[in-house]
């Protein structure tokens, strides 16, 4: 996840007052994405495996 500006192979969603950016062959794999704030960062949750946290970030620890 990162701050973007949208591009042409991008689609844009608004929910709840915020505006998502996905690039659209993501979406196409991943299908269906879901983000929740838990208090130490964003957790993403989707059909495909996105890979072992990442415990370098400003989120905190990981665990």
């Amino acid at each position: 996840m990162a701050l973007d500006e949208p591009k042409n192979s991008d689609d844009s969603f608004e929910v709840k007052g915020h505006k998502f950016v996905v690039d659209k062959e993501f979406m196409q794999k991943a299908e269906q994405i879901k983000i929740d704030f838990t208090g130490m960062g964003f957790h993403l949750d989707s059909n495909m495996d996105l890979g072992a946290p990442d415990c370098g970030g400003c989120g905190g620890s990981c665990g």
